[in-house]
């Protein structure tokens, strides 16, 4: 059985802890005050996301409409630029766009969820006018997006796997051979989906063997991060990094 190949995006010593839109807890999520606080505790990997205004933007920002997070309202796609650069998320930050943080953070590695196919067309053009294709992972609840993306940007690009990979690596966990899936370097995953646990020690033996580390999201609670971590994942993606760092801390994986 041939391991998938190991991307340098993931060379990390023990389980990586991300920042969950820069941990959305305990700043306002996504935005440049959030980062500079995960970063400020250490943390070396965000997780988040990206959407692109009518003028071909691309923003940091996870929700299709502006209401719900931030002062403005609207869909994003619908709007320029200048309009969306004048909301502000939690009614006090902006919203930056991909090429600040990548400008601003030059070591800082990214997990980014595109969250439409204009934006995922337009990461790329991002991805490559910066050369961070080897500090930048993209994951998407949609294969043919990352499908679409793994032919646009070839080997070089690390992607997590889509829902149909996942499926795969847990079947062949709990007694059905399948092969290794094809593109993805990682797995990342919720605990649980629609009341179907997915993270299980035979899970995680599946894809160890197919050489697919498993980041588990969005883990918020003290004990289930202990929990995780004592059965093998690779990875959380929190929204209270303060108490991720702390429990790594406490049982000697902390490396930021």
């Amino acid at each position: 059985m041939k391991a998938a190949t190991r991307h340098p995006y993931l060379d990390h010593a023990g389980p990586i802890a991300f920042a969950h839109r820069g941990g959305g807890l305990e700043a306002p999520e996504n935005s440049m005050a959030s980062f500079a606080h995960a970063i400020g505790l250490g943390y070396r990997y965000i997780e988040t996301d990206v959407q692109v205004t009518a003028d071909g933007r691309l923003i940091v920002f996870h929700d299709p409409v502006l209401d719900a997070l931030t002062d403005g309202c609207g869909r994003v796609e619908d709007l320029p630029w200048p309009d969306v650069a004048q909301a502000r998320v939690a009614g006090r930050e902006p919203i930056p766009q991909l090429e600040e943080v990548l400008e601003t953070w030059p070591d800082l590695r990214l997990n980014i969820d595109p969250k439409s196919d204009k934006a995922a067309e337009a990461l790329v053009g991002v991805l490559r006018r910066h050369a961070a294709l080897d500090r930048v992972c993209v994951g998407s609840f949609s294969g043919k997006r990352l499908a679409r993306l793994r032919r646009a940007l070839g080997p070089a690009l690390c992607s997590s796997a889509g829902p149909w990979d996942v499926v795969r690596v847990w079947v062949a966990g709990h007694g059905l051979a399948l092969p290794v899936p094809q593109g993805p370097h990682c797995l990342q995953v919720p605990v649980s989906h629609r009341g179907l646990t997915v993270v299980t020690p035979a899970m995680l033996r599946a894809a160890h063997a197919r050489g697919l580390p498993v980041h588990v999201w969005t883990v918020d609670d003290g004990a289930e991060m202990e929990r995780l971590l004592d059965m093998g994942v690779d990875g959380i993606i929190t929204d209270r990094p303060t108490l991720l760092r702390d429990v790594l801390r406490r049982r000697g994986q902390w490396r930021g």
